[in-house]
């Protein structure tokens, strides 16, 4: 059942009318904290001495509250300070996610799972990582970029104790999605990825707009963190923008946000990050994407995996995983060695927002159905392009190197 909501007047099913009709009250909440906070910041220094220096403000109708006196001026506000009164309100206003309880955690059920496969088999997957449904009541059909945003921080927090000094104001825990739309705000008005917020009017907290690997990496490269982006574009996609008849045509020169084709930006950093072209011999489609997957987990093994491990974990972060229509996160891959040849197979290993907790709990306890849930092979990956965001060790530091970090490019790589 459809219901209007009765600030904005849009239409929506009647589950989601609640937490819609929330959002407005949360944003009216955070604009009068945050004119309350400003003003505040800005009375004379003679005021310091009140015990109650509130008392000089008088209420204006809706507006809320405003200084005595008549030479205040919004134009005079320092916007530095202002954004830092900003994120100090997001940091207290901020809800930690809610999160299906899987006793044991996921990663060591999976690998149970893996260890236990008959066959010449290997396979690499990441640390611990919580998995985020998507919520019918909640954000179905335009959360999952949201919710494997979660899931890439609940890695980053659990497994690097940099990346939990530095993220969400060191709350410690994965905020839920209006908190999440706050901080990619946050990050748009610090400069980070201009041109994808001019895509979204920088605005974006309280919608249902969909985001892409571009969100991803702006929220956690405004944190200091150095999310990469990786862009795989099939031979037909390039044909078919080349003539026009393309629907999803894009200037190559902009940033577009969800499902960017390229990202504009200087190419400031040497190495993985820079703008380039990857090639495999004798390999092309989707085969190309699960080569380039597999060499990003394996490389800290390299001889190492003609031990007896079947099961490697890597240090490596899952990969936000992009394609037009979705996102998933990839939590690792299997390879499976042919016995008669060198013929090697690989499956992605994924954890996908569209699945129940409880049933990738059940199915990996019982070790029994997980394979249709996790494994993606190449017979899978059918479409012309796709987007992976991952992230490099290490914290920028404050100056040049995080101003890099405010202009996103990426690898160019050809399927």
């Amino acid at each position: 059942m459809l219901s209007s909501c009765p600030f904005c007047h849009i239409i929506l099913p009647s589950s989601q009318l609640e937490w819609h009709a929330n959002t407005h009250f949360a944003r009216d909440e955070l604009e009068r904290d945050m004119e309350l906070a400003m003003q505040i910041s800005l009375l004379p220094q003679s005021l310091e001495a009140m015990d109650n220096p509130t008392d000089c403000l008088k209420p204006v109708g809706h507006l809320g509250r405003y200084p005595c006196n008549s030479d205040f001026n919004n134009d005079e506000l320092n916007s530095k300070d202002g954004l830092e009164q900003e994120i100090s309100l997001s940091v207290s206003l901020q809800s930690k996610s809610t999160l299906y309880n899987v006793e044991g955690d996921l990663m060591s059920l999976l690998k149970k799972c893996l260890e236990s496969e008959n066959g010449n088999s290997v396979s690499i997957i990441s640390g611990y990582i919580d998995h985020y449904q998507t919520i019918e009541s909640e954000d179905i059909g335009w959360g999952c970029g949201w919710r494997n945003i979660q899931m890439l921080s609940s890695h980053l927090l659990a497994e690097r104790s940099d990346a939990r000094d530095v993220m969400f104001g060191h709350s410690g825990f994965v905020p839920d999605i209006p908190s999440l739309q706050r901080w990619l705000e946050i990050a748009w008005k610090r400069g980070f990825d201009f041109y994808g917020s001019n895509f979204f009017n920088q605005k974006i907290y309280g919608s249902r707009k969909w985001i892409g690997a571009t969100e991803c990496a702006t929220i956690l490269r405004s944190f200091g963190l150095k999310a990469r982006i990786v862009d795989f574009d099939g031979v037909n996609s390039r044909k078919q923008q080349n003539t026009g008849n393309s629907k999803c045509k894009m200037d190559v020169n902009q940033v577009y946000g969800p499902m960017d084709k390229f990202l504009k930006g200087p190419k400031h950093e040497a190495g993985p990050s820079s703008s380039s072209k990857y090639s495999e011999p004798k390999i092309h489609g989707p085969e190309v994407l699960l080569v380039w997957v597999w060499k990003y987990f394996n490389c800290e093994f390299g001889s190492r995996l003609g031990s007896s491990n079947s099961v490697l974990v890597s240090k490596k972060t899952p990969l936000y995983f992009q394609h037009d229509g979705h996102s998933r996160t990839i939590v690792g891959i299997q390879m499976q060695k042919a016995k008669s040849s060198s013929a090697r197979s690989y499956s992605l290993l994924i954890l996908d927002p569209a699945h129940r907790t409880a049933a990738l709990k059940g199915s990996l306890n019982s070790n029994n159905g997980w394979q249709r849930m996790i494994k993606r092979g190449a017979h899978t990956l059918k479409k012309s392009q796709y987007q992976l965001c991952y992230v490099d060790p290490g914290i920028a530091a404050v100056g040049e190197e995080m101003e890099q970090l405010k202009y996103i490019d990426s690898i160019l790589v050809e399927l």
